[in-house]
């Protein structure tokens, strides 16, 4: 491998420079211009909504994003602050501290650089598998109920009424009615403006920059009409240029409340971030390294961190706008990251007459499609057991709050997960007329059962937590059998095509139903194993102990081998003559 090959390894970004292609510069160009316009007022929304000053959210809209060009693995993926990690920032820190206080930001970003810190260790120790154990019903239900408590949370700002933060739907609901008097009428008439004008260009022209337009639009309509003067909470004073590197003081009472924050953020904000760069990956025909994403979201954060940013994943919104407006490599991104560099350099005065509102009205309209109906109607026809994962973690979210919610989920879709490989499905098989194919025979009705034959299929790898059960499903269909049949079985025939893995547990439990079954003077024959799983079985003596003759490559070959030997309690076991009568 030469020099060139192992820097591109570890940074991706070289070779792209390097064999970049002038015909790429306008698609590139024209992607990160559009998104970048996207980018500035949502990373001050999503920072509002976080419960930091809105520069905070641009401070982590451009370091993280140069650092994410240089070491992921994503063309198209915009990096930067997203309305879900917002939120988990807002329930973990909004703890230990008042949102918007000096203390609140400082633990903020420590929080990032958790995060960084967790997703760059589990992208080195190559664990990207664990975001595995976040299921799609788990995922879907804590999104959809996740997006309705942003919108609440949101109210104060829509409404122009100062509400207690909480991340429970029904306290907020509660305390907004109770309020309804004291609304701001010329805040609500901003914000449905706004959303009115989102939503309409949301559906005609979706490549339009309309969260700029919006910001224009009501940055000039309060500096004219000195709407601030009559109650209008607008943004302020932001802080132009760019934070000087520090690192974050870091406070071990604070780690030791944050991490289950900082766990969560990094699972959730990885999980976003992949299922998005995998759907343009596979538009664009290249392969996405899930490690080399965690490692560089890892390196994102922990950069951002140094600049006073706060935790950073991928956005589904702007990588679909990046996406659509053409970005062929990460070059876009970069330009991206320019725009953001020369608003917070030159453009800050700008934002000043802009009404809190408006943020709130975009982050309200960017959620709401992330309330996913479709899937609990999908799940409803698919698989009621996933859709009662989507409905609990739902509830517990909505109920509980955003971290226990996820918790409950998580806990939730394992408890399933074991009980479902705790008790395998097992099927007696029959052999379909004129064929040697054997089926279910309560799926199919013209599967007949083999006579003095019991062929049983486990659809799961057999291992401790399921022995029990082997044994179990093997006793109550060998009764079943004997009293079909109305006399002692042959054999036993077990189907292990589906079994892809036997632990020590799981061959003892085959030696026993071997000895069981011998005892009652019945031979046990299995059929269909994988090759890893027969030499288990070779090591542990089974095969030895049932005899090689009675491991089968299929189950129509055992059933072959048993109808046409003898059988043991066959009349080739008796006398040719019978005795004569006295």
């Amino acid at each position: 491998m030469n020099l060139r090959e192992t820097v591109g390894r570890f940074i991706p970004l070289v070779p792209t420079l390097l064999d970049y292609e002038l015909e790429h510069s306008r698609h590139d160009l024209l992607a990160g211009l559009t998104t970048g316009v996207l980018l500035i007022p949502q990373a001050m929304a999503y920072a509002m909504l976080a419960g930091l000053p809105p520069i905070v959210g641009l401070y982590a809209a451009t370091i993280p994003l140069f650092v994410y060009a240089l070491f992921g693995s994503s063309r198209q993926l915009g990096v930067g602050p997203v309305a879900m990690v917002s939120l988990l920032v807002a329930s973990g820190v909004g703890q230990l501290a008042e949102p918007g206080s000096s203390t609140y930001v400082g633990l903020a970003v420590v929080l990032m650089l958790m995060v960084g810190a967790i997703q760059l260790t589990l992208g080195l120790v190559r664990a990207g598998f664990l975001v595995n154990f976040l299921s799609h019903p788990v995922v879907a239900g804590f999104t959809s109920a996740a997006a309705l408590i942003i919108i609440f949370s949101q109210l104060e700002h829509l409404l122009g009424v100062d509400l207690a933060r909480s991340d429970k739907v029904h306290e907020v609901a509660i305390e907004a009615v109770n309020r309804i008097g004291e609304v701001q009428l010329e805040t609500i008439i901003i914000a449905l403006v706004a959303i009115a004008i989102l939503a309409a260009l949301k559906i005609w022209a979706p490549r339009f920059p309309r969260a700029l337009l919006v910001v224009a639009l009501s940055t000039v309509a309060v500096w004219a009409f000195g709407l601030h003067a009559r109650g209008v909470d607008i943004v302020g004073d932001i802080p132009a240029g760019f934070p000087s590197p520090a690192l974050p003081g870091v406070d071990l009472e604070a780690l030791r409340t944050l991490w289950p924050t900082a766990l969560t953020i990094a699972l959730v904000g990885f999980m976003e971030a992949i299922s998005v760069a995998k759907v343009f990956a596979r538009k664009n025909r290249y392969e996405i390294d899930a490690n080399r994403e965690l490692v560089g979201l890892g390196l994102a954060n922990l950069a951002g961190s140094l600049f006073r940013g706060y935790p950073v994943a991928g956005a589904f919104s702007r990588t679909a706008v990046n996406g659509q407006a053409g970005a062929r490599t990460v070059v876009a991104s970069l330009v991206t990251g320019v725009v953001v560099v020369a608003t917070l350099l030159f453009l800050t005065p700008l934002f000043y007459y802009l009404p809190n509102a408006i943020l709130a009205a975009i982050i309200t309209v960017a959620i709401v499609g992330l309330i996913d109906v479709e899937e609990a109607r999908r799940l409803w026809r698919v698989d009621r057991r996933d859709l009662a994962l989507f409905v609990l973690t739902f509830a517990a979210t909505l109920g509980l709050g955003v971290q226990p919610g996820i918790l409950v989920g998580v806990g939730a879709s394992l408890i399933a997960w074991a009980i479902r490989t705790a008790q395998p499905r097992s099927v007696v098989l029959g052999r379909i007329p004129g064929t040697d194919i054997f089926r279910d025979v309560e799926r199919f009705e013209d599967a007949e059962e083999v006579d003095d034959l019991l062929i049983l299929r486990v659809d799961e790898s057999l291992f401790f937590a399921n022995v029990a059960f082997l044994r179990q499903a093997v006793t109550e269909h060998q009764r079943e059998a004997e009293q079909h049949e109305g006399q002692a079985l042959d054999a036993v025939i077990i189907d292990a095509t589906s079994v892809n893995y036997i632990d020590s547990s799981a061959d003892a439990a085959l030696h026993e139903i071997h000895e069981q079954l011998d005892e009652d003077d019945i031979e046990l024959h299995v059929a269909g194993l994988k090759q890893p799983v027969h030499e288990l079985l070779d090591r542990s003596g089974f095969t030895e102990a049932i005899g090689e003759a009675r491991i089968h490559l299929s189950v129509h070959e055992a059933v072959e081998s048993l109808t046409d030997e003898p059988r043991r309690t066959s009349d080739a076991n008796e006398p040719d003559e019978a005795p004569s009568a006295a």
